[in-house]
């Protein structure tokens, strides 16, 4: 089993990659939660659609996010009757929101309500959520401490940001099936997305469980780098990076998770910090990272895939040695 952590447009993107390479049966997804919100009455899980639209193919070509050939007639009528359209929702996705709020109120838990939502897609692969539990991360800027859609959506990621908050991360627990898997001792491999390492991997690590079994792990972990040639492709990750002082490329990441990832995986446009992400005793491969077509998606899964294959299969020679 390989286990991918993921959230946002670059998660989505190795998502769709990773699922064309491995069955159903060897892969599952944890899907960052810490976006999660309440709005307009409705709990809106915007990773966890993302991911899941992608998948499904039925995401937006041009944004990465939301529902393609989608209609706006809710929101139209919304903003002529004086209601909030700062958060956009179009009639496709408003469906999910409903059936997923209409499940919550009735006991369902959000792992479950996600599996059904994936199954009438079309989704083969299971798509867990990090927690059922809420975790919501909150935003340190030079405007106050802000929820996380407050910043990114509202005020458009603008304000600087300083530092990051998980509410609800210390209590929460991973969801059972997930558990199973981790106690389970049959992990190949996990790969981390091409996601912010603030807003969308980071929440997932802040589950304690989830990050002790990291720490303790007995499979490699191999990432695959956000950042490209000093930017973010798509996201404010690159933004936030400068903010905090950073140094806003691969080997930047790299140095901010540390000895939770084996090996990294970056773009040939950063071939010269390989060496660099090697001296910190870090495994790097250089590869075409760019995810401009299904086709490259697939290409970048494959040569992930292969590198964790070739990790533990190091370890494990070290191992008989």
């Amino acid at each position: 089993m390989i286990i991918a952590l993921a959230g946002g447009v670059g998660g989505a993107r190795l998502a769709v990659g990773l699922a064309a390479n491995l069955p159903p049966e060897r892969l599952t997804f944890v899907v960052n939660t810490g976006d999660d919100f309440e709005h307009l009455g409705l709990s809106i899980s915007p990773d966890l659609d993302t991911v899941m639209y992608t998948l499904a193919g039925v995401a937006n070509p041009d944004t990465g996010w939301g529902r393609a050939d989608e209609t706006w007639s809710f929101m139209e009528t919304l903003g002529a009757l004086g209601g909030e359209t700062w958060f956009r929702l179009g009639d496709r996705d408003l469906a999910v929101h409903v059936s997923r709020t209409t499940a919550l109120a009735q006991g369902a838990r959000l792992t479950e309500v996600t599996r059904a939502l994936a199954g009438r897609l079309g989704v083969r692969h299971a798509i867990l959520p990090m927690s059922n539990q809420a975790v919501r991360t909150f935003v340190h800027t030079d405007a106050g401490e802000l929820a996380f859609q407050d910043y990114f959506v509202w005020r458009k990621c603008a304000p600087v940001v300083s530092a990051f908050r998980y509410a609800g991360a210390e209590s929460a627990r991973p969801p059972e099936a997930l558990r199973a898997i981790m106690e389970g001792g049959e992990v190949e491999a996990v790969i981390v997305c091409p996601s912010n390492p603030y807003i969308s991997i980071a929440p997932i690590l802040a589950v304690r469980e989830i990050r002790a079994w990291l720490q303790n792990r007995r499979f490699p972990v191999v990432a695959v780098s956000p950042i490209i040639g000093g930017d973010a492709v798509k996201g404010p990750a690159a933004k936030m990076m400068h903010e905090l002082g950073l140094d806003v490329s691969a080997a930047g990441v790299a140095r901010h998770y540390g000895g939770l990832v084996d090996g990294w995986v970056i773009d040939r446009r950063d071939a010269r910090l390989a060496t660099e992400i090697e001296a910190l005793g870090l495994d790097a491969l250089v590869t075409e990272t760019l995810m401009t077509s299904r086709s490259r998606s697939i290409a970048l899964a494959r040569s992930v895939i292969d590198r964790a294959g070739a990790l533990a299969e190091g370890a494990r020679r070290r191992v008989r040695a």
